[in-house]
């Protein structure tokens, strides 16, 4: 929920449900993370918004993401099960072809951010891609999860992070986790604290550590 809550930051920063589709299919995700939430439905996403919010506070997003489900969900926008939610669900129409939802776009307008660098593709990838990665690190750290095997096969066949990339920790290998925490930092000053990289990937930076051997 931590990367979903940032697709929808980025939908308020300006961002198109398409715009999302295509950056996070092309990183690899099987089905593009503005078409899951209408696929999971938007009521379920607002009543997990609610309680993490509620939890998390400002660790997971802006404290306004709560309402702006409420009023998605009030309008009947839950995704398809309802027909219509960022997207427009009608019979014969797949996947790109799908129409953007001329009320999703209003509403969200009501909840509109100004965003802090051009939304490129590259800028979603890692704007959702880097809350994911984070929050995998996380749940090690807390022990949510007992190893890094435990975490890329969980997220792979769990959460559909791409295959190709390995899971999330082989990924942070992969492309070096001083560069991830680079990155991530990078976030953190222009954005907010949301991306400030756990105390673990720290610690493995600073002491040139990975995951695998």
């Amino acid at each position: 929920m931590f990367a979903g809550a940032e697709v929808f930051r980025l939908l308020q920063e300006g961002a198109t449900p398409k715009d999302i589709d295509r950056a996070t299919k092309k990183f690899g995700f099987p089905v593009g993370s503005a078409t899951l939430f209408d696929e999971v439905g938007i009521d379920v996403a607002a009543h997990i918004a609610r309680d993490m919010q509620t939890v998390f506070g400002a660790r997971l997003g802006d404290s306004s993401m709560p309402q702006l489900f409420q009023d998605l969900v009030k309008n009947n926008l839950c995704g398809r099960k309802t027909g219509q939610g960022l997207y427009i669900y009608q019979a014969g129409v797949k996947g790109g072809d799908r129409e953007i939802n001329p009320k999703f776009t209003e509403i969200i307008k009501n909840y509109s951010k100004e965003a802090k660098e051009k939304t490129t593709m590259e800028n979603i990838q890692w704007r959702t891609g880097l809350r994911f990665l984070n929050e995998a690190a996380r749940c090690l750290e807390e022990q949510i999860i007992t190893s890094p095997t435990d975490g890329d096969i969980g997220a792979v066949f769990g959460l559909g992070f791409p295959p190709m990339k390995g899971g999330p920790f082989r990924f942070i290998d992969t492309y070096g986790v001083s560069n991830i925490v680079d990155l991530m930092n990078k976030h953190r000053n222009t954005y907010d604290e949301r991306f400030a990289p756990t105390q673990l990937l720290v610690d493995m930076a600073k002491d040139n550590k990975k995951f695998y051997s």
